[in-house]
């Protein structure tokens, strides 16, 4: 039709269905809290990555693709800019798709707190490799510096499910459950409406009035409170 050879496009008479969208099935508070007290209690060393995905939302491209120069502990923020994908074989850490996902978040004290562990797990690591080690500045890495492969994190995602008895979600449908965390974790409306990126209070309130059983917010808090001594 561009070049004028046919008036009129036939492929516009094929009528196809609408796919069916499939619905998540995202964990509950307490089956996120089940997960990430088991992989604590296994010193897993991504524990920090699943206390981002997990209550701050962030995707998996965008977690592993974090480097300390996005994270300020001392102001308690972490900055949103790349993300790590495989693409043909190849790690390309490149910008974030869209300018609303390379934000400023605030960091509750729980991700302060694994992110401050990951910092003294690393520096560990580095020393036990010596001359091996790969200074790639990222957050999450192997034991010699190198980053996490996203198939990688995708297989120890799913083996700490089963570890923790947990039903096995896609990592994605983390992001689900992220509202509901904030609210166990008594995190303040106007700071979740900023992580969860919601442009009206309102919209945040209305999640944080579903919140969990008080025995539920109360681990979840001890679990914060003690991350402090998570090795590498």
């Amino acid at each position: 039709m561009t070049e004028e050879v046919i008036s009129r496009n036939p492929a516009q008479l094929i009528k196809l269905s609408t796919p069916r969208r499939s619905t998540p099935d995202p964990w509950s508070v307490e089956e996120a809290r089940r997960f990430l007290e088991a992989a604590k209690a296994a010193r897993d060393p991504l524990f920090p990555a699943y206390v981002l995905i997990l209550v701050l939302g962030l995707r998996k491209g965008e977690v592993l693709g974090l480097t300390w120069d996005d994270v300020n502990l001392d102001a308690g923020e972490l900055r949103i800019r790349r993300q790590l994908q495989q693409v043909g074989g190849r790690l390309l850490h490149a910008e974030t798709k869209t300018q609303g996902s390379a934000d400023v978040l605030p960091l509750p004290a729980v991700c302060v707190d694994a992110l401050t562990a990951r910092a003294q797990a690393q520096e560990q690591a580095r020393a036990a490799a010596g001359e091996l080690w790969t200074d790639s500045r990222f957050v999450l890495t192997t034991r010699y510096g190198t980053p996490v492969e996203p198939r990688n994190f995708n297989r120890e995602f799913a083996r700490r499910c089963e570890r923790a008895g947990v039903r096995r979600i896609r990592v994605h449908d983390t992001r689900h459950t992220c509202g509901s965390l904030l609210a166990a974790l008594d995190v303040h409306p106007r700071i979740a409406m900023q992580i969860l990126r919601h442009s009206q209070i309102a919209v945040t309130m209305e999640v944080y009035t579903h919140v969990p059983a008080e025995s539920t917010r109360k681990a979840l808090r001890k679990l914060g409170s003690t991350l402090g001594d998570l090795g590498p």
